[in-house]
C-alpha cells in the first residue's frame, strides 16, 4: 500500500512519521498492512448546510475501523454558498486544487469525500479524480422540507418568489421575516432540486456514491447508518484497487446527464461535471449535454420545476426509482465503487408516490433536459434550462436592456423611467469566470418592479454568469465567450433585437456578422470588471477557462497521480 512509503521499515524517517501519530492508536495501524483512509471533511460552521458533517464523519470512522482501516479527519476548505462573497465558484477550483495537494501529501491509501453544498462535492470529486486513489462520496443529505402558512417553502425557491412578491406589493415585509424564520428547519444543504441536491445525485449516478444514499435527509439516521458503510467499503475498495478512473468513465457521464434531465437538475452541473471530466481526460463537451440529456423527460416534480421537496423525493423512491424510469436510456457498461453495474442497483427500485415521481410514460415535461443554444451571441454555447423556464418565451423576440454591472442592475431596475416592457430581453454582462470573477449567481435578474405590479412575472433574461439552482424563470446563462474577454455579450447595444428559439437551439442578435466585429466592447462593463492585483483572485483571473470547458484552471486540467512524494526530513 501506499501508505507504506511513510510507515514500513526502520529508517529514522518511518520513525518519525510512525511516531506522532501513534497518539493512542493500536500498533497495527501503523505497521503499513492496514489501510490508511483519510475522510476529506468539509465541515464548517461558516457553511451552514454543511455544519453537522462532523457528525456523519464519526459513522464514516466507526466503518473504516470495522472494516480493517486507519481513520483519518482531513480538514477541507469549506464553501457556504449562502455566504461567502463574491461568489462560492470563484473558489471551487482552490478546494479542488487543495484536495489533490492534500491527498498527495499525506500516507492515505483512500479517501471519503465528505461534502454538502453546492460546490463541495464537485471540488472533491476534480481534487480526488486528479490524484486517482480509491475514493468514496458521502453527501451530507438535504435538511428536512420547510412550511409557510400551511405550504411547502423551498428554500432558495421561495426566497425568489417572495422577495418579487414584497416588491410586487403582494407580501408584507411582516411576512416576508417570518417567512425567513420558517424555511431552515434542520441540519443539511437546500431541500430543492439545487445545485447541492443535484450535485448529491449527479455523484451517484456517476457511480461514486453507495447506490442509495444521494438524497437521504441530513436528520434522517439512515444517512449514519450509509456512512458506516460507505466508510466500511472504502477499504474494500483500495483492497481492489478500484479507483474514481476506473468508475467515472464516458459511460458514468453520459448516465449522469440523463439524470441531470430527469431530476431537472440545476444547470451548474454542467460546469461541474465538465470540470470533473477534464481532470479525468473523459471527452465531454458542452454540445454531449444537449445530445444526450436534452430531450430526456421531466419526471421529479420538485421545486424550482415543480412543487415538491427532496424529503418527498426520498419517500417516493429516490433518485433510484426515478433512474428506473430512464433505464433505457443508461450505458448498462458503467460501474459504481461496489464494482457492479449501475443498472444493477436498479433492479428493486418502485416509485411509492406517483405524484413526486412520474412514470416515463407520462412525464411532467417530455423534454427538460439542458438545452445549449449557441448563435452570434454565443459562439462556444449557452445553457438553459426548460423545465423552469416560461414556454411562451422559449420562442422569443425583444429589444436588449443592457446592465454592465451588478451594481448597475440593482441602481437602475426599479427605476421607473427604465424603458422595459414585457418583451424587453435583459442583459447581465460582465459576470462570467473572468469577470466578475467567478461565475456568481446572479443571471436570474429581478423583474423590474413596474412590470411586476402589471403581473409579469417572466422576460427573457440573458447572462455570461450562473444562477442558483433553486432559481426559476427563463433564464440564458453560461454564454462563452464572456463579457470579460471580449465575447460578443460585451458588443450588445440598447434596442438590439435578440432572437431566442430554443427548439432551434439559437440565440442571435439581429445584425449583420460585419457590423458585430466592427463594434468594441461597451467602456461602462469593462470599468466595471474586477482586476486584482494579488492572491487567489489574480491567479484565478489568470488561469480559469470559459464556462464551456468547465471554468477550472488551465493547469489543473488532467491528473498527476498519487505517486509518493520526496522524503520530508
Amino acid at each position: 500500500m501506499r501508505s507504506a512509503d511513510w510507515y514500513g521499515g526502520n529508517s529514522k524517517d518511518a520513525y518519525i512519521h510512525r511516531a506522532w501519530m501513534r497518539r493512542g492508536n493500536p500498533d497495527s495501524s501503523l505497521t503499513g498492512t492496514r489501510p490508511q483512509i483519510a475522510i476529506i471533511n468539509t465541515a464548517s460552521d461558516l457553511a451552514p448546510c454543511n455544519m453537522h458533517l462532523d457528525d456523519v464523519a464519526q459513522s464514516v470512522k466507526n466503518g473504516i475501523w470495522e472494516a480493517g482501516g486507519v481513520p483519518y479527519n482531513l480538514p477541507m476548505v469549506s464553501l457556504g454558498e449562502s455566504n461567502v462573497r463574491p461568489t462560492a465558484m470563484l473558489w471551487r477550483n482552490m478546494v479542488a486544487m487543495s484536495t489533490e495537494e492534500m491527498i498527495r501529501a499525506n500516507p492515505v491509501d483512500g479517501v471519503v469525500l465528505l461534502g454538502g453544498c453546492d460546490k463541495t462535492i464537485p471540488a472533491l470529486l476534480m481534487g480526488a479524480a486528479s490524484v486517482n486513489l480509491p475514493a468514496i462520496v458521502i453527501s451530507g443529505g438535504p435538511m428536512l422540507n420547510g412550511t409557510f402558512k400551511g405550504q411547502l417553502l423551498g428554500c432558495g425557491t421561495g426566497v425568489w418568489k417572495f422577495s418579487n412578491e414584497v416588491r410586487a406589493g403582494k407580501m408584507s415585509q411582516e411576512d416576508f421575516y417570518n417567512s425567513e424564520k420558517s424555511m431552515i428547519r434542520s441540519k443539511g444543504h437546500c431541500n430543492t432540486m439545487g445545485t447541492a441536491s443535484t450535485m448529491a445525485s449527479m455523484a451517484e449516478a456517476l457511480g461514486m456514491s453507495l447506490p442509495g444514499l444521494a438524497g437521504t435527509p441530513a436528520p434522517d439516521s439512515r444517512l449514519l447508518q450509509g456512512a458506516h458503510a460507505s466508510g466500511v467499503r472504502i477499504v474494500e475498495m483500495v483492497a481492489e484497487n478500484l479507483k474514481p478512473s476506473d468508475i467515472m468513465t464516458a459511460s458514468s457521464f453520459a448516465n449522469a446527464i440523463v439524470a441531470l434531465g430527469a431530476i431537472g437538475g440545476s444547470t451548474n452541473a454542467v460546469v461541474h461535471l465538465l470540470a470533473i471530466a477534464g481532470r479525468l481526460g473523459v471527452k465531454l463537451s458542452l454540445d454531449d449535454f444537449d445530445r444526450i440529456g436534452s430531450r430526456i423527460p421531466l419526471l421529479v416534480n420538485l421545486q424550482p420545476a415543480g412543487e415538491f421537496l427532496m424529503e418527498d423525493l426520498f419517500r417516493a423512491g429516490g433518485l433510484a426509482a426515478v433512474m428506473k424510469e430512464v433505464e433505457e436510456h443508461l450505458d448498462r457498461s458503467a460501474i459504481t465503487v461496489t464494482g457492479k453495474p449501475y443498472v444493477d442497483s436498479l433492479k428493486n427500485a418502485e416509485i411509492y408516490d406517483s405524484k413526486v415521481i412520474a412514470q416515463y410514460a407520462t412525464p411532467l415535461q417530455p423534454e427538460a433536459g439542458i438545452a445549449v443554444l449557441k448563435g452570434n451571441i454565443a459562439p462556444d454555447g449557452a445553457v438553459i434550462k426548460p423545465a423552469a423556464a416560461s414556454k411562451n418565451l422559449l420562442v422569443h423576440t425583444g429589444k436588449a436592456v443592457i446592465f454592465e454591472s451588478i451594481e448597475d442592475f440593482h441602481a437602475r431596475i426599479d427605476d421607473p423611467d427604465l424603458d422595459v416592457d414585457e418583451n424587453s430581453v435583459l442583459v447581465l454582462r460582465g459576470c462570467g469566470p473572468k469577470g466578475y470573477p467567478g461565475m456568481p449567481e446572479v443571471s436570474n435578474m429581478a423583474i423590474p418592479k413596474k412590470l411586476l405590479e402589471k403581473g409579469i412575472t417572466d422576460l427573457v433574461r440573458i447572462c455570461d454568469g450562473r444562477m442558483s439552482g433553486t432559481a426559476f424563470g427563463t433564464v440564458v446563462l453560461h454564454v462563452s465567450p464572456e463579457g470579460a474577454v471580449g465575447g460578443p455579450l460585451a458588443k450588445l447595444q440598447n434596442g438590439d433585437l435578440i432572437e431566442l428559439n430554443v427548439p432551434a437551439r439559437s440565440l442571435n442578435v439581429k445584425i449583420s456578422d460585419a457590423e458585430l466585429a466592427a463594434r468594441t466592447p461597451s467602456a461602462a462593463m469593462v470599468q466595471a470588471l474586477a482586476q486584482p492585483d494579488r492572491g487567489w483572485e489574480k491567479l484565478y483571473i489568470d488561469h480559469v477557462e470559459q464556462s464551456h470547458l468547465g471554468a477550472d484552471l488551465d493547469f489543473l486540467r488532467g491528473a498527476s497521480g498519487s505517486k509518493t512524494p520526496r522524503e520530508s526530513h
